[in-house]
């Protein structure tokens, strides 16, 4: 185990709090920022919808930083414990440059993170979170099918992601970014999810992976 649950409350000394289920779940001050940016999208007018997707996805970068916080990948998966960890999305890049602003070199207890743009399916295996955007629908299957039960971290945000096997995917409920989660997907690969990440979610399933 990598202590990422124990890193992450060390980590965040000024977070504050969300009522969720009748406890008190922290949550750093970067993630609750972006979230509130991202309630004033329902107003924004259609000419600056381009903003406001830029603003979904600096949402959806966030998230995407506490998912690997609150995660903790099974013994072997890193060659060293200062091994990096790599989040990578595959196809073309909806976050236009912000996942690097966002997580490159950010730290995650003793590891960096390092953002990968990957193209081929063999590569996959090197990632540890992948983000599978909307665009690469069609080829979902084959990339689900190539990491099989490998310890890879997949959050996607099409309809239908979970049900296939995604583990993490991301939905728009009232102009906000929320996230189901996969649970048995995740059990499947060995990914052990915090609590805490489990009670934010919006709905999590048991679905095999």
């Amino acid at each position: 185990m990598n202590g990422h649950e124990h890193t992450a409350r060390r980590g965040v000394p000024s977070a504050v709090y969300q009522r969720n289920g009748g406890k008190a779940v922290a949550i750093s001050p970067i993630f609750r920022c972006v979230i509130v940016a991202l309630v004033l999208l329902g107003s924004i007018p259609q000419q600056v919808r381009a903003q406001s997707q830029a603003a979904e996805y600096r949402v959806k970068a966030a998230f995407l930083f506490h998912f690997a916080q609150l995660v903790d990948w099974p013994p072997g998966t890193f060659a060293s414990d200062s091994s990096p960890l790599n989040v990578c999305s595959i196809g073309d890049d909806p976050f236009h440059g912000d996942l690097e602003n966002v997580l490159d070199g950010k730290p995650i207890g003793s590891r960096l993170i390092r953002v990968r743009h990957m193209t081929q399916l063999h590569d996959l295996h090197s990632c540890h979170v992948l983000f599978i955007g909307a665009g690469e629908d069609k080829r979902l299957p084959a990339i689900l099918a190539e990491l099989a039960n490998a310890p890879v971290m997949t959050v996607g945000e099409t309809e239908g992601f979970i049900e296939q096997g995604g583990m993490f995917r991301f939905t728009i409920e009232e102009s906000k970014v929320r996230f189901e989660i996969n649970l048995g997907a995740a059990e499947k690969a060995e990914l052990k999810i915090s609590s805490r990440l489990l009670l934010l979610a919006k709905r999590v399933v048991r679905k095999p992976g």
